[in-house]
C-alpha cells in the first residue's frame, strides 16, 4: 500500500533543478553535443538502441546525455519514447548474408570464403590507459579495402554442406511472428519471441549467464562459428506497390555459436546453433545472447534442465533492465503504513517471546505492544 506524499511538489521542483545542474556540470566547459555522443561514444550509443528496441542514434545520444551516462537509465528513457511513436507496418527478414561487413571473424576456421576481417576491435589492445587521449592529438586515417558485393558465406552454410549441423530453424509458412511489445509474455516461448527478449535483454546479466554456461552450469562446448558486423538493409513490403521497398541500412551484430550434441533416438550427432543479433556494435551482447539461446534450447534436444541459463521463465523474467529497474528502485518509494504494520507486529512477537523465555522487555517494546 502506497501513501501520497503531500506538499512535495517544490521539493520534487528543486530536485530537478539540482539533476540539471549536475547534468550541465562545470560551466566553464563545453557542453558536450549530441553529435560528440554519437561519433565519439558510439559503444553506449548502441547499447541504448540495442536494449530500447529502437535504432535511432540521434535519439539514443539524447538520452545518454539526459541520464549523464547511465545506461540503463538511458534505455529506460528512450524505451518510453519507443512507446509513443505508430508503427506503419512490419520489415521483411534482413539477409544478413548480404551485409556489408565491417568486421568478420571466426573461431572454426582460418581460412574462410571472405577471409577474417579484424575490424575496430579492443581484442589485441593492451588494456593500458593512453595517456595520449588527455589531449586531442591527430588520429591516422585507417586502411581500408574495398566493400566485396554480394553474398559472404556464413561458416554455418560450410557444415551445413556436409550435413553436420541442424537446419536453421525454419519456420512453418504459416507462423505468424509474436511480438512482445504488443502481448504480454505467456510461457512457453517460441523461439523467435525468446529471441526478441533476449535482443533487448541485459548485457551484464546475459553475459553472467552465459559465463555460467561456460562453467558447467549447462550442457554446452561452444565455438564461435562466427561473429559480423555491419550494415544490412531494411525493407518494407508495400502491399500497394507488390514490392519490398528499402528504408535504408542499419548496423547490426550478427553472432552464430556452434554447439556441440551427440544426438538422441530423434537427431543424428551433429553441431547445434545458439543465435544472437543486436543492434549496433555489440558483439559482447550478441555472443552472450547466443549462448544463453542455446541453453534455452535445452529442452528441445532432451536435455536435462539443471541450470539457470536453462530456465526459460527464469531467464526471460529477469533479462529486462528497465522492469527490473522499476521493481528494485520502487522501495524507495513510501511504505509508511506497510512499515509501521511490521513493526507493530514485531514488536507483539518480540513482547511474547521476552515473557516466554523470562527476559525483561524493553520498556518501549513492550508499550508499543501493548
Amino acid at each position: 500500500m502506497y501513501v501520497a506524499v503531500k506538499g512535495g511538489e517544490a521539493a520534487i521542483a528543486n530536485a530537478h533543478q539540482l539533476l540539471a545542474d549536475r547534468r550541465r556540470g562545470d560551466r566553464s566547459l563545453p557542453a558536450i553535443s549530441i553529435d560528440q555522443i554519437v561519433a565519439q561514444l558510439g559503444l553506449a550509443v548502441d547499447r541504448v538502441m540495442a536494449e530500447a528496441s529502437l535504432y535511432d542514434r540521434e535519439l539514443a545520444a539524447l538520452a545518454v546525455r539526459q541520464a549523464r551516462g547511465d545506461m540503463i537509465e538511458a534505455i529506460f528513457i528512450l524505451r518510453a519514447y519507443r512507446t509513443t511513436l505508430p508503427r506503419f507496418g512490419m520489415s521483411v527478414p534482413v539477409d544478413t548474408a548480404k551485409m556489408k561487413i565491417e568486421r568478420r571473424i571466426s573461431a572454426t576456421y582460418k581460412d574462410l570464403p571472405g577471409g577474417q576481417l579484424l575490424g575496430p576491435t579492443f581484442d589485441y589492445t593492451h588494456r593500458l590507459l593512453d595517456p595520449s587521449l588527455l589531449t586531442d592529438e591527430p588520429v591516422a586515417e585507417p586502411m581500408r579495402r574495398t566493400a566485396d558485393e554480394g553474398s559472404m558465406m556464413r561458416v554455418s552454410d560450410i557444415l551445413a554442406g556436409e550435413g553436420l549441423i541442424e537446419g536453421d530453424g525454419q519456420m512453418p509458412e504459416d507462423h505468424v511472428p509474436g511480438d512482445l511489445t504488443r502481448e504480454p509474455l505467456e510461457f512457453p516461448l517460441n523461439r523467435d519471441l525468446r529471441l526478441q527478449a533476449l535482443a533487448r535483454g541485459d548485457e551484464g546479466f546475459l553475459l553472467a549467464l552465459a559465463y555460467s554456461t561456460q562453467r558447467g552450469y549447462a550442457r554446452t562446448h561452444p565455438f564461435v562459428g562466427e561473429v559480423r558486423i555491419g550494415e544490412v538493409e531494411v525493407e518494407l513490403d508495400i502491399p500497394e506497390l507488390g514490392f519490398a521497398v528499402s528504408l535504408g541500412p542499419v548496423q547490426v551484430t550478427e553472432c552464430q555459436m556452434v554447439n556441440q550434441f551427440q544426438g538422441s533416438a530423434k537427431n543424428p550427432p551433429q553441431f547445434t546453433r545458439g543465435y544472437g543479433l543486436v543492434f549496433g556494435q555489440s558483439e559482447r551482447k550478441a555472443m552472450a545472447m547466443s549462448l544463453v539461446d542455446r541453453a534455452l534450447r535445452a529442452e528441445e534436444f532432451g536435455e536435462d534442465i539443471v541450470a539457470p541459463a536453462q530456465d526459460e521463465e527464469f531467464v526471460i523474467s529477469h533479462s529486462d533492465n528497465v522492469q527490473a529497474t522499476g521493481f528494485v528502485e520502487h522501495l524507495k518509494l513510501p511504505h509508511y503504513v506497510d512499515f509501521q504494520a511490521e513493526l507493530d507486529l514485531v514488536r507483539r512477537m518480540r513482547a511474547e517471546y521476552d515473557a516466554r523465555n523470562g527476559v525483561e522487555t524493553n520498556d518501549v517494546i513492550r508499550d508499543a505492544a501493548e
